[in-house]
C-alpha cells in the first residue's frame, strides 16, 4: 500500500531483458535501508526488491506490467519515481494507492499558469470499465507516474492536473513533454462504490 507521495526521482542506471521480463536497477539514496522482497512503487507500479549491490538495487517487470504500463519504455538514465510502501503509523499525505497501475495516459497539452504546470492527459476510455470506477471525477484524486494529484476539468476521457514548481523539480514530471505516456492509477475508493452500486443495482 502506498500514498502516492514521491519521495525520490531516481535514475536507471540498467535494463536487462531476460525473455519476457525486464530487470531493472535504479541508484537510489535509500538503497541501503531496502531489504529483498521489500515492496517499492515505481512510476505508481509495485515492484519487488530482488538484489541489492551498494547504492543501486533491482527491481523485475514481467510481460504483463510491461504490456500495462510505461516500464518498457524507459533508457538508462531516465528518472523513475520512487516511493516505499506507507507506514500505517503515520499521516496519509496522499491518497490510498495500491501501485496497480490501471492503464496509460498521454500527455497532451501544457500549460504554464501564475507559476504552475497544467498537465492534460488523455487516455482510452472503456464504458464498461468507466462503470466500475476506472474513470476520474471533478477534484477526485489519480494517481499519475506514482504521484498522487487532484482531478480537474475531468472529460470522458481526459483530465488536468496542477503541478506546482516542488512537485515539478522532485518527481519525473519535469520528464514530461507532450506525446509522453504516463501511468494511471484510478481512485480505488471509487471502485469499490461502483461497485456496490452494481450490486445495488442488480
Amino acid at each position: 500500500m502506498f500514498s502516492g507521495i514521491v519521495e525520490e526521482a531516481a535514475p536507471i542506471v540498467a535494463l536487462t531483458r531476460d525473455n519476457g521480463n525486464l530487470h531493472l536497477t535504479l541508484k537510489s539514496s535509500f538503497t541501503h535501508e531496502l531489504k529483498i522482497d521489500q515492496s517499492v512503487a515505481h512510476n505508481g507500479v509495485c515492484l519487488t526488491v530482488v538484489d541489492i549491490d551498494g547504492d543501486c538495487y533491482t527491481v523485475t517487470a514481467i510481460q504483463e506490467t510491461l504490456d500495462r504500463t510505461n516500464l518498457g519504455a524507459l533508457k538508462v538514465g531516465d528518472k523513475v519515481n520512487l516511493e516505499r510502501s506507507m507506514l500505517m503509523n503515520g499521516r496519509l499525505d496522499g491518497h490510498i494507492v495500491q501501485g496497480h497501475v490501471d492503464q496509460t495516459a498521454r500527455c497532451e497539452r501544457i500549460d504554464m499558469v501564475d507559476g504552475s504546470r497544467y498537465y492534460t492527459f488523455v487516455y482510452d476510455l472503456d464504458p464498461k470499465m468507466a462503470a466500475k470506477g476506472y474513470m476520474t471525477v471533478e477534484k477526485g484524486s489519480v494517481t499519475v507516474n506514482g504521484v498522487s494529484l487532484t482531478v480537474c476539468n475531468s472529460q470522458d476521457n481526459s483530465f488536468q492536473v496542477a503541478i506546482i514548481p516542488y512537485t515539478y523539480e522532485h518527481t519525473n514530471f519535469h520528464q514530461i513533454e507532450v506525446g509522453s505516456t504516463v501511468n494511471l492509477e484510478f481512485d480505488i475508493i471509487g471502485k469499490y462504490i461502483s461497485r456496490i452500486m452494481h450490486f445495488e443495482k442488480a
